[in-house]
């Protein structure tokens, strides 16, 4: 979820989705019950704080732009593949 966007910026549309209380389309192997849609925040900035500013707006992660190849694939194996083994 990018921060600005044209007409919603990220914390609005963050908020929207998560009044719906939407859920993960295909949930990852093993989850017992259903897990809410994840949403990584994705910023130019990278200011201390705005981490945990995306993180209280509601999404589930952040990256900051530019981010680098493996930091991508961290979270894609987090939230789209439902891995987690300790790497944060």
């Amino acid at each position: 979820m990018d921060r600005q966007m044209p007409q919603m910026d990220g914390f609005d549309a963050t908020a929207a989705i998560r009044a719906r209380r939407l859920l993960r389309p295909k949930q990852a192997p093993g989850t017992a019950a259903p897990v809410r849609l994840p949403i990584v925040g994705l910023t130019a900035s990278a200011l201390k704080g705005d981490r945990e500013i995306c993180i209280a707006a509601g999404m589930d992660d952040y990256l900051a732009k530019p981010f680098r190849r493996d930091a991508l694939r961290l979270v894609l194996e987090r939230w789209v593949l439902g891995q987690t083994d300790g790497r944060v």
